[in-house]
């Protein structure tokens, strides 16, 4: 008599996880076969909007300009990710030990995250190489967040075990490296995941205010040059282009999170049953 509820309990349980799979997938194709319906059904030009079969052949068909734009752009996010990775965890390390530091700059780094980087990467390319300026653009929208979310786990320490630490006469070192680092990984790893975003998203903003790069055009770049020539079915594959690298990189920070932190933390004991 036991048995049969656990089955029931298993089965209800796996059918959300399926319905979170196929629903997306089924509002994805039944958002595409509308488009695709008006577009044909009201004849409407590929230069207004065009159908989503034109821009997938479109993608096929200009693949090599457009990889090589987008292999450009993902080594620009590539840069200013582990830019942004390195600076904020170890300025936030500083922060921690010691208050004056954080005192003096992180209103700075506030200042700088509230700055439009529209408004810094015109300024960036004048004092700066081209290709530098874009990297610096997308370090500077990727930096605060990892920043800020190390530097509040780092002072979120439950205070119990700081106190065991202290009564035991730790080291700074020791109580960084056994207590206050693997207590902060889970805010660490969350900014990472925010700052993979965000430095694509400042890559496409520096490419768009950079203009043309000649040979090392990114994506961004090749979205302005077919508004410009009315190429819109190229326009919107560079679109999908971006929207699926972005998506690829929070899926693989976020793969890489879960498996850092499945084994003892809540957030991902929670996605293993």
């Amino acid at each position: 008599m036991s048995a049969a509820p656990a089955r029931s309990g298993a089965g209800s349980g796996q059918a959300p996880r399926a319905m979170r799979l196929v629903l997306p997938i089924v509002v994805l194709a039944a958002g595409l076969g509308l488009w695709e319906f008006v577009v044909r059904f009201y004849d409407i030009q590929p230069y207004v909007l065009p159908a989503p079969s034109l821009i997938f052949r479109t993608l096929i068909e200009d693949w090599g300009i457009l990889s090589a734009s987008l292999a450009t752009t993902l080594i620009t996010t590539l840069e200013g990710f582990v830019a942004a990775a390195i600076g904020g965890i170890a300025l936030a390390l500083l922060f921690n030990q010691s208050k004056l530091l954080e005192y003096s700059l992180f209103p700075y780094a506030v200042v700088l995250q509230v700055t439009p980087v529209i408004a810094i990467a015109p300024l960036l390319l004048i004092y700066l190489p081209q290709e530098a300026a874009v990297v610096v653009c997308a370090w500077i929208v990727a930096f605060f967040p990892v920043l800020s979310n190390t530097t509040l786990g780092l002072n979120s320490v439950d205070r119990n075990l700081a106190g065991l630490f202290q009564l035991y006469q730790a080291s700074p070192l020791q109580t960084l490296c056994y207590l206050k680092l693997p207590s902060a990984l889970p805010y660490i790893l969350g900014g990472l995941r925010i700052a993979g975003g965000l430095s694509l998203i400042g890559a496409v903003v520096a490419e768009i205010a950079a203009g043309s790069a000649g040979a090392g055009s990114g994506l961004a770049y090749r979205i302005a040059e077919s508004g410009y020539r009315l190429n819109i079915p190229r326009m919107f594959a560079a679109l999908l282009l971006l929207s699926v690298a972005g998506i690829v990189i929070y899926g693989l920070l976020a793969l890489v999170s879960h498996l850092v932190l499945r084994r003892w933390h809540e957030s991902a004991l929670g996605k293993e049953s």
